[in-house]
C-alpha cells in the first residue's frame, strides 16, 4: 500500500513538470512594425552611412515580460505574457529595417555589425506599458532618439516620440496588438525625422 502511494505521488509530480498542472503556459509575442512594405518612400539616396543602436533604456520596461499599470505611478509584469525579445532590441531592429527599406542612406546597419558609419542613431525606451488605470485602456510608448555625427562625435539632434494605442479587450493578446500599432506610429514619425536631420547635417558646410 505504501509503495503504491509513493508511485502515485511521483506520477503526480512528473505530470506537473510536463505541463499537466492547471498553471497556464507562458505566451510569447513578437513586436511588429505594421507599416506595409509599399509605404516605404523612395527618398533621394544619401552618401551617408547610418548605424542604428540601442541607447540606455529604462531597465524596468526593457524586460522580457509585458508591463502593465493598474494605478498611476505603479507598474507590474504580466505573469504569463512575454516578448520573444526585449523591447529595446526589437524597436532598434524595426527602425533599422524601415530605414533600409526607404533607401535614404548609402547603408543602414546595426551597431553589432562593426562597420564604420557617418551617423549613429541611438534609440531608447522611456515608457512601454499597458495602462489599465484609464478607461478605455491604452498602451503607452515613448521613445528617445539621438542622431550623432560619428566622425565629429557631436550631437546633431535629439527628440522624444510619444504614442498611444487603444487596447480592444482586457488581455495580454490585445495589449500586444496595441503595442504593434503604437510602435508603428512612433516609427512613422521617427524615421522621416532622422532623414530630415541627416539631410540638414549633410548640407551644412564643413
Amino acid at each position: 500500500m505504501k509503495r503504491a502511494a509513493l508511485a502515485f505521488i511521483a506520477a503526480t509530480c512528473l505530470g506537473g513538470c510536463l505541463g499537466g498542472s492547471s498553471v497556464p503556459p507562458r505566451t510569447y509575442y513578437v513586436l511588429q512594425d505594421q507599416a506595409p512594405a509599399s509605404d516605404a518612400a523612395a527618398t533621394r539616396p544619401s552618401r551617408q552611412s547610418l548605424v542604428v543602436a540601442a541607447s540606455a533604456a529604462d531597465v524596468f520596461y526593457d524586460a522580457e515580460s509585458l508591463v502593465f499599470s493598474r494605478n498611476p505611478g505603479q507598474r507590474a509584469y504580466y505573469q504569463f505574457a512575454a516578448w520573444t525579445d526585449r523591447p529595446a532590441r526589437s524597436v532598434v531592429q524595426l527602425a533599422e529595417r524601415r530605414l533600409q527599406a526607404r533607401g535614404g542612406f548609402a547603408s543602414v546597419t546595426s551597431m553589432s555589425a562593426g562597420v564604420r558609419a557617418d551617423l549613429v542613431l541611438n534609440i531608447g525606451i522611456v515608457q512601454f506599458y499597458h495602462d489599465v488605470a484609464v478607461n478605455p485602456a491604452v498602451v503607452r510608448v515613448q521613445l528617445s532618439a539621438e542622431l550623432i555625427d560619428w566622425r565629429m562625435r557631436s550631437l546633431l539632434a535629439q527628440r522624444t516620440f510619444t504614442t498611444t494605442a487603444p487596447v480592444e479587450t482586457a488581455d495580454a493578446q490585445a495589449a500586444a496588438a496595441a503595442f504593434n500599432r503604437a510602435v508603428t506610429s512612433a516609427l512613422d514619425a521617427l524615421v522621416p525625422w532622422v532623414e530630415v536631420q541627416a539631410a540638414k547635417a549633410a548640407s551644412e558646410p564643413g
